[in-house]
């Protein structure tokens, strides 16, 4: 079956109601770098269960779906698809813990042409469980390489710029583990693209590579080190494009642009000197 732009603007994506503890929120935060400096006292309310906080990109993996272009009846090449660009906006700060509803739609298609792939962008709205109070909003773009000639033509949902040409205001290196992913899919990103060595060869890459939501998030980390000194309330949105993939075990450089609109970024992976996040944007909010 191949993907047709009205039946999968109308797939039906089930409505997710998942319940986290703070031992969740402090996976997530292992499973994106968080407490590689155990003495860190700054990092350790996100790893520790004394005054336990959650990061604001662990948004990105609540109230999930689950891999559902995988199903057969979305007509997607799943084994082809690549996560293009990702945005997130925090209404509210994430608690350590909770019951959540997350409710995913696709809100268009971008049709590049047969042979060129397209672009689903999907939309998923994160819901306190009990008020159904607006927590977060995440915009997802996922290009399906092998899809194209679906015959949709939507607008992105998301505007994304450029980084300035003059030198970074600062820059923030992380690490990454050679098994970063295979931690990483333990909340809940179980794309075996991530894990399993033929099915990464099979999609073209030379080894199993770092979820780009991993990566989403180490740049979070990046700008929560730099500009809000680890107070998770201060970083209020964030969004990039996925410019080419992470091994894991890559060292992380994300440099970082002040303006009067907000923070630009990019990320790179040192070892090979690649921009793996571009067109990166953040707002902090102030103190």
């Amino acid at each position: 079956m191949a993907l047709d732009y009205h039946h999968l603007l109308a797939w039906p994506v089930p409505e997710v109601r998942q319940t986290y503890s703070v031992r969740d929120s402090q996976l997530y935060a292992l499973a994106v770098g968080l407490g590689a400096d155990p003495t860190d006292p700054r990092q350790l309310p996100f790893v520790y269960e004394q005054s336990p906080q959650a990061l604001p990109t662990q948004a990105v993996v609540l109230g999930y779906p689950g891999f559902w272009m995988k199903d057969p009846g979305t007509g997607v090449d799943w084994v082809r698809l690549v996560h293009a660009e990702q945005g997130l906006t925090v209404h509210r700060p994430l608690p350590a813990s909770g019951e959540v509803i997350g409710r995913t739609r696709v809100i268009g298609i971008n049709d590049k042409g047969p042979g060129k792939g397209a672009i689903v962008y999907s939309r998923r709205t994160l819901h306190d469980a009990a008020s159904d109070e607006l927590i977060a909003t995440l915009d997802i773009s996922t290009f399906c390489r092998g899809d194209g000639g679906c015959g949709g033509s939507d607008a992105p949902p998301m505007t994304l710029t450029a980084t300035p040409e003059r030198a970074p205001d600062a820059v923030c290196e992380l690490p990454t583990l050679p098994q970063q992913a295979l931690l990483y899919r333990l909340c809940g990103d179980f794309n075996p693209l991530h894990a399993d060595p033929e099915v990464a060869r099979a999609a073209g890459f030379e080894r199993p590579i770092l979820h780009g939501l991993c990566t989403f998030a180490v740049a979070g980390h990046a700008l929560l080190r730099t500009a809000c000194d680890y107070d998770p309330a201060r970083l209020t949105a964030l969004k990039a494009r996925f410019s080419a993939p992470v091994y894991p075990g890559e060292t992380l450089r994300t440099d970082i642009w002040h303006g009067a609109d907000g923070i630009a970024f990019r990320t790179v992976a040192v070892e090979r000197d690649t921009v793996v996040l571009s067109h990166g944007q953040a707002q902090i909010a102030a103190r």
